[in-house]
């Protein structure tokens, strides 16, 4: 390359050609960002993209992905037309088959989020199936999910249009010209290549299956594996060719979910793609290292890993067994533990972005563009990306975790995902020091940030199979001893182990001046605490922080576990660069324990030392329990009368004892976070990144009481004022539903007289009231109390009822302050 081709300075540098890389560069372009440079170090297309089958699903369990997928489609139906290049892009649409009633649950869920996005999604029953797919065989499907929307797209051209499209408007691309390193110099990034260096503002990571060595050179250690992803291609079989002639266009895309495979007309023949469950992780061990390059190449072939899937797609589509097998692509594909990409913040690195360790890049490409360039010039995205953003996994994510849950996601690529399984692989990372006493008392765990936590404590001879969790129904095994650990928590006590808060603190001269400006509410005094709202400038929801003032001008912030990364980067961007403030992660030091119910201060008072227990709701203040000191916090996210019990860990495990066996007598039970998700569900307590998220401000989830409007600033006050003039046009509503066999799952659509208005956002059983509640956001004319609506839960209609804005349980918190 011509050293006169790269330039010595841009706004954004984005390290990584293939269509995520570019869709990135001509989104910052198409927001007039134009001073953006992409570096690739062989060809466009050359890693994952080149090799990429092409498919274009919008269906997605998960909300944000959705969008990102619907936003895909969109962009590829016009953007040949926009940029004057040619795009081979076929919507022939797509079928799910559906072997079991469950599967059908699932389709009719996704199928109301589409239509919720403006999607025309169907469930189809066989008989219509065999109208759209002559040649399949149906005897033993249940049903399947019509897509119209599904189809295929040229990976190669799908990126050269977007490059096209941004050299167009002015932004830059550089081929063959690999990046060899980066370093921060006077708040400037240095990208170093071996054809020059490159000053910017920002940086992104968009290096594909390679983004873990790029994302060394920022001290980041990207969390993904590279798997290798096998398709076939068949010759052409003449019974397609001539339905294809007949009927103008090509077959659907056929995806038989429950035997995880897709298979896909190409030209006149068909390509079979399979997602096997013994797959195979690249370049993760010594003798298999990642070579220096590896642009347009495959790995051999491996077939007998397909044998099964190959047998079982014969026999649904017999034609398919007349076909000569033509060509077999085995090529990697990088996967992150969950299977979602990383797209955003890169964590602990300042004016750094990722947008990497796609799984399907052609299907999120479009959206993901959109996404990372709202990252990077607006600080926020228009929908909240929690899903894909990168500072979900923290330090527990090492290389063993990767390939285990890499290899978990891609066996299970089409697996449904039932709200009370736990997937097992890359467990036991993190455990609380009373790990062992849970699990003796029953505990059945599940991860948080890597942190096992019980969900629910299994009586002997109950059924504690992974088998038993794949369903939607709430009549699981653990539903009896759930109601039992709630009752006990209203009746009696219990006490749950909760290891993995994130905590930081605070301290310095104008710290609570700075807390005050950043948070929506009231900055609680030495001795109080208090529930803090984090806006951003749009006035949406970043995150809840639990604010303790240990001092006038010195804090404690507490925070969800999974929250830690995410929050931590909030708190430092908005930090002064003066270092008058500091902060501090002191996550891994402290956990905690919540002891509540009505004898808890009765068990509290017969091991507490040096504390008053007669300290009002929303204090705290240090003591002694078995000579072990800790910080006792009166709050209880489950409602009742109870403490947080704060504890450095070498102290916990003595404190659990003494608390616990002065609680036998009291009938103290433990419990586990189902029951703390119905307990705090009576209470409309919020869960953040459910009930609170950046799709949501802080007005529109009925948090006005915690907005101090007399303030002379806080971060996001100018919007929220503006919307509270204008009028909110959508409101957070408790609702209460008829009586069935499943709670609403998140984001269950909300109708009102045939019309869409609104969406759960978290949904269980409530053991005290013995109803079943779902948080929603609804359009504000019908949330007055009363107002009947319908929730639509897995497909089904149930009449829900609005409550008033108040607890369900204990509405006056009489309870909580006794």
């Amino acid at each position: 390359m011509n050293l006169a081709e790269l330039p010595t300075r841009a706004r954004v540098v984005i390290i990584g050609g293939g269509i995520v890389g570019v869709s990135s560069l001509y989104h910052l372009a198409k927001a007039s960002w134009t001073d953006c440079v992409l570096l690739e170090k062989n060809e466009l297309t050359s890693g994952s993209t080149w090799h990429a089958a092409g498919n274009c699903p919008t269906f997605s369990g998960s909300w944000s992905l959705m969008n990102m997928q619907r936003y895909s489609t969109e962009l590829y139906k016009r953007l040949g037309a926009e940029v004057d290049y040619p795009i081979n892009y076929h919507v022939t649409g797509s079928l799910r088959l559906g072997h079991t009633d469950e599967r059908m649950l699932e389709f009719r869920r996704a199928k109301g989020m589409g239509r919720h996005q403006g999607m025309a999604m169907e469930v189809l029953g066989t008989d219509e199936l065999k109208r759209l797919y002559p040649f399949l065989e149906t005897h033993d499907l249940k049903g399947v999910l019509y897509d119209p929307n599904d189809g295929d797209i040229d990976p190669a051209q799908v990126t050269q249009a977007l490059a096209k499209g941004a050299r167009d408007m002015g932004a830059r691309i550089v081929r063959f010209c690999p990046v060899t390193g980066a370093r921060r110099e006077r708040g400037e990034w240095v990208v170093e290549t071996g054809s020059g260096e490159i000053r910017c503002e920002f940086v992104v990571n968009a290096s594909r299956y390679r983004a873990r060595e790029v994302g060394r050179m920022f001290g980041r250690d990207v969390p993904m594996t590279v798997m290798s992803h096998q398709y076939i291609l068949f010759d052409e079989i003449p019974e397609i060719a001539a339905w294809t002639r007949e009927q103008g266009h090509k077959l659907p895309l056929l995806r038989d979910v429950d035997s995880s495979y897709y298979l896909r007309q190409e030209k006149n023949g068909m390509n079979l793609g399979p997602y096997e469950g013994n797959c195979r992780a690249h370049w993760t061990t010594p003798d298999d290292p990642m070579p220096a390059d590896f642009s347009f190449q495959l790995y051999p072939d491996d077939l007998e890993r397909l044998e099964w899937h190959l047998n079982d797609a014969m026999e649904r589509v017999p034609i398919l067994g007349t076909a000569g097998l033509q060509k077999v692509i085995n090529g990697p594909i990088p996967y992150a533990p969950d299977g979602n990409p990383l797209i955003g913040p890169m964590p602990g690195v300042p004016n750094a972005f990722e947008a990497c360790v796609f799984t399907f890049g052609i299907a999120q490409g479009g959206g993901a563009g959109k996404v990372l360039a709202e990252w990077v010039t607006e600080g926020r995205t228009e929908w909240d990306m929690w899903s894909c953003d990168p500072r979900r996994f923290t330090a527990y994510t090492d290389d063993d975790h990767c390939v285990a849950k890499g290899m978990e996601v891609y066996g299970h690529e089409y697996a449904i995902h039932f709200p009370r399984h736990v997937w097992p692989a890359g467990r036991g990372r993190r455990h609380s020091p009373l790990h062992d006493r849970m699990k003796a008392l029953g505990g059945q765990f599940g991860p948080y940030n890597g942190w096992e936590r019980a969900n629910w404590y299994a009586a002997p001879g109950d059924d504690t199979s992974e088998e038993s969790t794949l369903t939607y129904r709430r009549d699981g095994p653990w539903e009896r001893r759930v109601r039992e650990e709630c009752l006990a928590v209203r009746d009696a006590a219990g006490i749950l182990d909760l290891p993995g808060f994130s905590r930081f603190t605070l301290e310095g001269a104008g710290a609570r001046d700075w807390l005050a400006r950043m948070t929506t509410g009231a900055v609680p005094k030495p001795g109080r605490l208090g529930l803090a709202y984090f806006a951003d400038e749009g006035g949406r929801i970043v995150t809840e922080m639990s604010v303790l003032a240990l001092a006038d001008d010195a804090f404690l912030l507490v925070t969800a576990a999974v929250a830690q990364w995410h929050d931590r980067d909030w708190l430092v961007r908005h930090l002064s660069a003066d270092g008058s403030l500091r902060l501090e992660d002191v996550s891994e030091r402290f956990t905690c324990q919540i002891l509540t119910g009505p004898s808890s201060r009765e068990i509290l008072a017969s091991v507490v030392e040096g504390a008053d227990l007669s300290r009002g709701w929303l204090s705290h203040q240090e003591a002694r329990i078995s000579g072990r000191p800790c910080r006792l916090v009166r709050v209880s996210f489950a409602g009742e009368l109870g403490w947080e019990i704060h504890s450095e860990v070498g102290d916990t495990a003595a404190i659990f004892d003494a608390v616990w066996n002065a609680g036998q007598p009291h009938g103290l039970k433990p419990f586990g976070m189902f029951a703390l998700d119905s307990l705090r569900l009576e209470k409309g307590y919020r869960a953040w990144k459910a009930d609170l998220s950046t799709d949501y401000s802080v007005l529109q989830g009925g948090l006005e009481r915690f907005v101090k409007w007399d303030k002379p600033d806080f971060l996001g006050r100018e919007a929220l004022l503006g919307e509270r003039e204008r009028g909110v046009a959508r409101r957070f509503a408790t609702l209460v539903l008829e009586p069935g066999e499943y709670d609403a799952p998140y984001m269950s659509t909300v109708r009102h007289g045939g019309e869409i208005v609104g969406e759960t956002t978290s949904g269980a059983y409530g053991y005290r009231t013995d109803r079943s509640i779902a948080l929603a956001m609804l359009r504000a004319d019908l949330t007055e109390p009363g107002t009947v609506v319908e929730v639509e839960i897995f497909g089904t209609p149930f009449r829900a009822t609005v409550a008033a804005d108040q607890a369900l349980w204990d509405p006056n918190n009489e309870r909580m302050r006794a």
